[in-house]
C-alpha cells in the first residue's frame, strides 16, 4: 500500500473539477502540490483550499499540448519541491461533432491536450520519479476509453490512446516501482460538457442537463482515485456506466452499430 504522507504530487487540469478535488484531497493525505491549469482564477481557488490544510503548494499556468511549456513546467516543479512522487494527468476537453462536420484544427486541438498532454506529463516527469524510487502516474481516460460513439470520434481517439499507452507503460515498469493507473469515469459534474466544441448548441444543452441532473460530484470521484493510488490499482472505473460499459464491451466486443446510436440517443 502507497503512503502518500509528505509526498510531492503534480496534478494538472487542477482549476476545477476532478482535478481540483483529487488536488485537496491529495493534500489532506499529506502531499504537497503542485498544480497546473490555464484557468489562474481557478487555480487560485484551489490553491487556497491547499493552503488551508497547510500544505506546500505552488500554481503554474501551463498548456498541456505545448512541449517547451511542459519542459518548463517540470523544471519549475522541481525548482519548487525539489522531487515529485505523483503525476496526475488529467487535463482534458472534448469536441462533439460527427466527423464530417469535425474541423481538423478541433481535432488537433483535442489530441494535443488529451493526449500529447499524458504524453509530455510521462515522458517529462518520469526520470524524476525514477529519482525518487518509487511513484504513481495516474492518467485520465474514460468510459469512452472502452467505446466508440458517433459524434465522439475524436474523443474516443484520444482516450482509447490515453489507455492503451497507460496498459504499456504500466508494464515498463512494472520493475522501477512506479504504477501506472488508467481511470475511466463516466459522468462526472465537471466543466467538460459546459466548456465543449460541439457542433449542435441545443444537443449541448441537453448534455450539460444531463451532468447537472445524474452526474456524479467529482470529489467521489477524487475518492476512489485516491484509494486507487494507495491500494496500487491499474485501473480506477468510476461510475457505474463506466462498470457496465467494460463489462458489455467485454462480453459483446462486436455490438451492433445500431444499437449503440440507439442508446447513445434514449440517454443523451
Amino acid at each position: 500500500m502507497r503512503s502518500l504522507q509528505d509526498r510531492v504530487a503534480v496534478v494538472t487540469g487542477a482549476a476545477s473539477g476532478i482535478g481540483r478535488a483529487t488536488a485537496l484531497g491529495l493534500a489532506r493525505e499529506g502531499c504537497d502540490l503542485a498544480l497546473a491549469d490555464i484557468d489562474e482564477v481557478g487555480l487560485a481557488e484551489t490553491a487556497r483550499g491547499i493552503e488551508a490544510l497547510n500544505r506546500k503548494v505552488s500554481t503554474h499556468r501551463v498548456d498541456v499540448s505545448d512541449r517547451a511549456r511542459m519542459e518548463a513546467f517540470v523544471d519549475e516543479v522541481i525548482d519548487a519541491h525539489g522531487r515529485v512522487h505523483v503525476v496526475m494527468n488529467n487535463a482534458g476537453v472534448s469536441v462533439t461533432a460527427p466527423l464530417s462536420e469535425h474541423s481538423l484544427e478541433d481535432f488537433e486541438w483535442i489530441v494535443g491536450i488529451n493526449f500529447w498532454g499524458v504524453v509530455y506529463g510521462c515522458k517529462l516527469f518520469l526520470p524524476h520519479l525514477e529519482r525518487a524510487g518509487s511513484g504513481t502516474i495516474v492518467n485520465l481516460s474514460s468510459m469512452f476509453g472502452f467505446i466508440g460513439l458517433p459524434t465522439q470520434t475524436s474523443y474516443c481517439a484520444t482516450k482509447f490512446a490515453v489507455r492503451g499507452f497507460s496498459e504499456a507503460l504500466a508494464v515498463e515498469l512494472v520493475d522501477k516501482n512506479i504504477d501506472v493507473i488508467s481511470v475511466h469515469p463516466g459522468g462526472i459534474s465537471t466543466n467538460i460538457a459546459r466548456n465543449s466544441r460541439h457542433f449542435d448548441e441545443q444537443h449541448k444543452k441537453k448534455v450539460i442537463r444531463y451532468f447537472e441532473r445524474r452526474a456524479m460530484a467529482p470529489e467521489r470521484a477524487a475518492e476512489q482515485i485516491i484509494r486507487g493510488i494507495k491500494h496500487r490499482k491499474r485501473r480506477v472505473l468510476i461510475t457505474p456506466e463506466s462498470w457496465a460499459t467494460d463489462i458489455v464491451k467485454r462480453v459483446y466486443p462486436a455490438l451492433p452499430p445500431k444499437l449503440i446510436s440507439w442508446a447513445q440517443k434514449r440517454f443523451l
